[in-house]
C-alpha cells in the first residue's frame, strides 16, 4: 500500500499546503516534520513559480517570498530528502506544467521520486494532456493526482475512472484563496467520483475555519487547506512553525470529531 493510501486509509485526511521556501528552506525544513507531528496526514509542498495562474494573492506573494529567498527546484530537492531523513508523512508537489517542462519532464519526476515525493498535482493541465506526464510518474512510482472542478460535470466520470492517489475536488470556481462560503455541490462530485471508481476524494480551494472542514469532511475523505496556511507564514516569517502547528492541530480536531 503506498503511504497516500495509508494516509486515506487511518480516516479522514487533513492535507495543508505550505510553499516551498516561504520564508525560507531552513523553515520548510523544520516545519514539514513538525506539521506531520501536529496531524497533517499528506503535505502539499508548492514549488514557487514566477506565473502561477490557479493562485490568488496568497499564494502568489508567498511564491514571490520563496524566490527572493534563492528557492530552486533543487535546492528544494535537496530539502525533501533531509526531510525524508525526519518524517514519512506522504508529500506531494504542486507545481506548474511550465516548470516541469524547462526542467525537463522526466528529470524533474526522477529526482521528485529519488528524494521522497509520493504524488504530484498539477492544476493546470488538462486531463486530455495527461499523458504528457502519467507515463513518466507512473515509470518512477509517482501518483499524478486528478483534479476536478464545478465545471468537469460530464468529464468527471472519464477523469475519476483513471485517477491514483486520490481525486482533488475544486469546492469553487476561480483561484485559491480563503472563502466565507464553499457554495458549489460538492456532495454531487465526490458521489460521482465514487460511481466511477473507489478512490478517496479530498477538497480544497476556499477553507479555512475548523466548521467548513467539519461540514465538508461529511462529504469528502479529506480536506486540504492553502492559502489560510500560508497567511500564517507570511504574518510570523520565521516563527510561523508554532502557529501553523497549533492551526492544523484545530482543523484535524475538527474533522476527525
Amino acid at each position: 500500500m503506498s503511504r497516500i493510501s495509508e494516509a486515506f486509509a487511518k480516516g479522514k485526511a487533513f492535507i495543508p499546503f505550505i510553499t516551498a521556501g516561504d520564508p525560507d528552506l531552513a523553515i520548510t525544513e523544520q516545519l514539514v516534520p513538525a506539521m506531520a507531528k501536529a496531524g497533517a496526514d499528506i503535505i502539499e509542498l508548492g514549488i514557487p513559480f514566477s506565473d502561477p495562474v490557479a493562485e490568488g494573492i496568497v499564494i502568489q506573494e508567498a511564491d514571490q517570498r520563496a524566490l527572493a529567498s534563492g528557492t530552486t527546484a533543487d535546492k528544494i530537492f535537496e530539502t525533501v530528502t533531509r526531510i525524508r531523513q525526519k518524517t514519512n508523512v506522504p508529500l506531494a508537489f504542486m507545481t506548474y506544467i511550465n516548470p516541469i517542462f524547462v526542467y525537463g519532464s522526466e528529470r524533474f519526476i526522477k529526482n521528485a521520486a529519488e528524494c521522497g515525493i509520493d504524488a504530484l498535482i498539477v492544476p493546470d493541465m488538462p486531463f486530455e494532456e495527461k499523458d504528457e506526464l502519467h507515463p513518466i510518474c507512473q515509470k518512477y512510482g509517482i501518483d499524478l493526482i486528478s483534479l476536478i472542478a464545478p465545471t468537469s460535470k460530464e468529464r468527471i466520470t472519464a477523469i475519476a475512472s483513471e485517477a491514483e492517489g486520490f481525486v482533488y475536488c475544486v469546492s469553487s470556481m476561480g483561484v485559491t484563496g480563503v472563502r466565507k462560503e464553499i457554495t458549489s455541490d460538492i456532495k454531487d462530485m465526490v458521489s460521482l467520483v465514487k460511481d466511477s471508481k473507489d478512490i478517496p476524494c479530498a477538497i480544497g480551494f476556499g477553507i479555512s475555519t475548523p466548521e467548513q472542514a467539519k461540514e465538508l469532511s461529511n462529504y469528502a475523505d479529506g480536506i486540504i487547506v492553502g492559502s489560510a496556511i500560508v497567511k500564517l507564514a507570511a504574518m510570523h516569517g520565521k516563527d510561523c512553525v508554532e502557529p501553523i502547528c497549533s492551526y492544523i492541530r484545530q482543523m484535524k480536531s475538527a474533522i476527525t470529531g
